[in-house]
């Protein structure tokens, strides 16, 4: 799925009224990650106290991740075709918690982007969109989800539940009583916006005023919890090509460099973290980043 084909207008600069935010100046480190740490609210989801709501009233009485939920490494895989005829799937499997986004598939592909999933972080579409059938699909059963969808930058919680972006509340509620033991949880709305100011204060450049990718929003829920993050094909390997994603034959050039989230800057801020050589980045298809937990972070 191409996350960012119904999300807004390409068109309308600043969709979601985010104020103007001055660019940075060019001084970011590369353990932005460990800043990010302090300067970043904590991973925030909806809960139940946040708004008297079918909806919340429905949100599970576990959190997302237990407070001793820790990880030595994590992998986040993107949905990209570069992934074809990487034979990285068994390093992928031996990660100890891998997270995927939207409808990505492993079945067929397991060589190439492995079997396991852990998590899995989707966007307000999926949930929400007929053809991806997602109260009723296995593909979302039996593991942790995630799901967020974008509010105006100055949004309350009860202006957005209101008029969400995608009306994605009714097959949220089909799908938890379906599913009573499953652990899925929406993002808080406005920590979107949280993640979006951070970029934008550690970019030199003016950058789109529409909410990170669920790549980046999964880099910043995992970063508090991994000793090393590994991103496959976040930043494109010598496999680049024209099509989308590594399950389907779309070609669409915006995939990759995006034309609704800063992924520009996102990928620079990756790059910048990275502690791989580049032949593992560019050849083999994946970066590291050290998390809170890394010797970088702790000992500051």
């Amino acid at each position: 799925m191409k996350e960012s084909s119904n999300y807004g207008s390409v068109k309308n600069e600043n969709p979601y009224n985010v104020p103007y935010r001055p660019q940075a100046p060019n001084n970011v480190k590369s353990d932005w990650t460990c800043d990010m740490a302090s300067s970043v609210e904590k991973f925030r989801t909806l809960e139940k106290n946040d708004i008297d709501h079918l909806l919340t009233k429905n949100i599970p009485d576990v959190p997302l991740f237990d407070d001793n939920e820790v990880f030595s490494t994590c992998a986040i895989i993107s949905n990209a075709a570069t992934l074809r005829n990487s034979n990285l799937g068994y390093f992928i499997d031996q990660h100890d918690l891998v997270l995927r986004f939207n409808n990505a598939p492993t079945k067929g592909y397991e060589k190439d982007v492995g079997s396991k999933t852990t998590i899995r972080i989707l966007n307000s579409q999926v949930v929400t969109k007929p053809q991806f059938q997602f109260v009723s699909s296995p593909l979302y059963k039996r593991l942790k989800l995630l799901m967020w969808d974008p509010s105006n930058y100055t949004s309350s919680i009860n202006e957005w539940i209101a008029s969400p972006e995608h009306n994605f509340i009714d097959n949220y509620i089909s799908f938890r009583k379906s599913n009573p033991r499953s652990n899925f949880h929406i993002v808080h709305p406005q920590y979107l916006w949280r993640l979006w100011d951070y970029i934008q204060d550690h970019t030199t450049a003016h950058i789109r005023r529409n909410p990170p990718s669920s790549g980046f929003l999964g880099l910043a829920m995992l970063l508090p919890r991994c000793t090393v993050v590994n991103m496959f094909e976040f930043i494109p390997s010598e496999r680049m090509t024209h099509r989308c994603h590594y399950y389907h034959e779309k070609v669409d050039v915006t995939c990759t460099f995006g034309i609704w989230h800063p992924l520009a800057a996102e990928k620079l801020l990756m790059l910048t973290a990275n502690t791989m050589p580049d032949q593992t980045v560019f050849h083999t298809g994946f970066l590291s980043i050290p998390g809170y937990k890394s010797p970088i972070c702790t000992s500051f």
